[in-house]
């Protein structure tokens, strides 16, 4: 029997987890402020989406808009907190000036999740060499999915990276699920699918009424019949 496709939706706050829930979402990303690409809620929001929703909660640590560690002290102090919330997922993912994966501050802040499982975020599509992101990133604790559209401007432009790669799972550096997301859109999911694709992440496309508007338990529904 095929491994059931995972739909991870986007929540901002407990009415968003509850409409995803209702659609047949299987996972949440919690984020805050999507005018900046998304960034870490606040702990009440986490303990608020937690207590509403019975579904795995992936929490974005990210305190700024682009895709520097900034203060990693501080990111690690907010992980711990969240951690003490009962946070038990994460999203992640810091790249260097020069387009490098920054490892000291990935290590650093997944050293302080102790062990939780996290996805690496959307700045691999940012990063100057995919492969080389990966394999620097082989082997630290608790990575176990990449969220990618395969290229920086979304799937139309990303999909021949994203069915390469997927060709490539179990290979060192693409043991991690491949989670896609990014210009999303339904018509992409047969292809995906059949190349072997198991992880698909949608935001807008939950949001008929735009990202000032609430998550559609309708929408999401058809996500996950597509997908079944």
């Amino acid at each position: 029997m095929s491994k059931r496709a995972l739909l991870e939706v986007i929540a901002l706050d407990p009415e968003d987890a509850v409409a995803a829930q209702t659609g047949g979402a299987d996972r949440l990303e919690l984020v805050t402020d999507m005018a900046a690409d998304g960034l870490t809620p606040s702990v009440a929001t986490f303990t608020g989406i937690r207590a509403a929703v019975d579904l795995d909660l992936r929490v974005m640590l990210r305190l700024a808009d682009g895709f520097a560690a900034g203060d990693v002290a501080r990111l690690v102090g907010v992980a711990g907190e969240l951690r003490a919330a009962g946070a038990e997922e994460f999203v992640l993912g810091f790249l260097t000036p020069d387009g490098g994966v920054d490892l000291a501050a990935v290590e650093a802040v997944a050293g302080a999740l102790e062990g939780c499982r996290w996805t690496f975020h959307r700045a691999i599509d940012r990063a100057a060499d995919r492969d080389a992101l990966r394999k620097a990133l082989d082997g630290v604790p608790g990575l176990d999915t990449y969220l990618t559209a395969g290229a920086a401007g979304g799937v139309d432009d990303g999909m021949p990276t994203l069915l390469a790669e997927a060709g490539r799972q179990g290979e060192p550096g693409y043991e991690q699920q491949i989670l896609v997301g990014g210009g999303l859109r339904l018509e992409h999911v047969p292809r995906l699918l059949d190349a072997g694709v198991t992880g698909f992440h949608i935001g807008g496309a939950a949001r008929p009424e735009g990202w000032t508007g609430p998550v559609s338990a309708p929408a999401v529904a058809r996500w996950r019949a597509a997908l079944n």
